[in-house]
């Protein structure tokens, strides 16, 4: 058996790869911005804080339904279709903010943001395992996180652009919808050109490197994966599954309410604490850069349940309203989250063979957490932001269990 070291990606994978990333970026800025479209729903359309939390609901409750059909349709028709098909819908979504602010209707803009998430989860069931077959299984956890760095990026110029276009000129009595329209139909049409450009993208032929790796040489993985084998006996998945839900419910609750925060707690302006979620935002990437950068001696595993207490602790700290301490603390939080969602995902689907793409649709399903904790965290938000912060370490703490134990590649459970 060769020693050779696997290599990130293969040259004949590189432009595909290079396009597989921008979809990770650009999904990034759409979810960024629906966390400015809290507060500015919440000014506009005289919302309570945990009524405006629906939002994530629409967007998140889409994966529960969608993640499952999306697996089937890439699993039928491959990853290029299933990747403009998401975008189709992406677009579709987009486009429909224009009656729904035509309309004032909060209702409406709902169902456009639920058809958006309907594009997200499609793209995010897609791109996670379309990643991890651009090269060798042994980096697959590299090249998915270096995607996700770019997904950090993303969340970056979202709440920049949502705070100059939504609320700079937000007023405690305004109704005007002008903006949203126009900043959701621009996006719109450059997702429209992505999907073009996908249709014109020669993908290079594929073998899933997860059954390649199991069949062709035993010897570099850890365990002997058995083609009779069931998807759900396979205990890590499953552990995954929860974990990703815990992860995403944890990381809509904490978005969802930054710029609250900042306003409540640190008296900022609406637009001030939206342009501080850039930096918030920044954190993530940050921490995607570190979190890589340590993978290549530290196991995902390891890392993952030390970055998971970490956020124990701070998550206390932001509860604590200690001024500038907790807000830091609150910062730290995305920096420590950086690199959750990927490693969860990779680690659940380590070893499944045949079962990769069907599995990728339940762990997408998992961030159906993030349709259902905004909302409650936002009831205690309600009475107190800085205490709702309390409500995510019991999200972290599953985090933590996952990779410090449930993790491992068993036989059937």
């Amino acid at each position: 058996m060769s020693q050779q070291k696997p290599a990130f990606t293969e040259k004949q994978f590189i432009v595909t790869l290079i396009f597989v990333t921008s979809l990770f970026l650009m999904w990034g800025v759409l979810h960024s911005m629906s966390d400015v479209l809290n507060k500015h729903f919440q000014n506009v359309l005289n919302l309570s804080i945990s009524n405006s939390g629906l939002i994530q609901f629409s967007v998140f409750g889409a994966y529960f339904i969608m993640s499952i059909p999306a697996g089937m349709f890439m699993k039928k028709y491959g990853y290029k279709p299933g990747v403009i098909l998401g975008l189709t819908l992406f677009a579709a979504g987009l486009f429909l903010f224009v009656p729904a602010a035509n309309a004032a209707s909060f209702t409406f803009f709902r169902i456009a943001l639920f058809i958006v998430g309907c594009g997200m989860a499609t793209l995010e069931t897609v791109a996670h395992p379309f990643a991890a077959a651009l090269g060798d299984q042994r980096t697959s956890d590299l090249r998915i996180n270096f995607a996700q760095t770019f997904n950090a990026v993303g969340t970056m110029i979202g709440p920049l652009i949502g705070s100059f276009f939504l609320l700079s000129g937000d007023s405690e009595k305004s109704t005007d919808l002008t903006s949203v329209k126009t900043l959701y139909v621009c996006i719109g049409i450059v997702v429209l050109l992505i999907a073009v450009a996908f249709m014109f993208l020669k993908i290079p032929a594929l073998t899933d490197p997860h059954v390649e790796v199991a069949e062709v040489d035993p010897d570099a993985v850890n365990i002997d994966v058995a083609p009779s084998k069931k998807l759900y006996q396979h205990s890590h998945f499953v552990w995954a599954c929860v974990a990703q839900f815990f992860n995403v419910a944890a990381q809509a609750g904490t978005w969802a309410y930054f710029i609250n925060y900042g306003v409540g707690v640190m008296h900022f302006s609406d637009a001030k604490a939206g342009y501080f979620m850039s930096a918030f935002m920044g954190m993530m990437l940050l921490g995607r850069i570190v979190g890589t950068s340590l993978m290549t001696f530290i196991a995902p595993n390891k890392l993952l349940a030390t970055f998971a207490f970490a956020n124990i602790i701070m998550c206390v700290i932001v509860a604590q309203h200690m001024g500038w301490v907790s807000y830091s603390a609150l910062f730290m939080i995305n920096f420590f989250f950086s690199i959750m969602f990927p490693t969860i995902f990779s680690l659940g689907l380590k070893n499944l063979g045949s079962h990769t793409q069907q599995a990728s649709s339940f762990i997408a399903m998992g961030v159906v957490g993030g349709a259902l904790f905004p909302f409650i965290m936002g009831q205690v938000a309600n009475h107190d932001i800085a205490t709702a912060y309390y409500m995510p370490i019991i999200c972290y703490v599953v985090i933590f269990m996952f990779g410090y134990k449930f993790y491992k590649v068993k036989k059937a459970i």
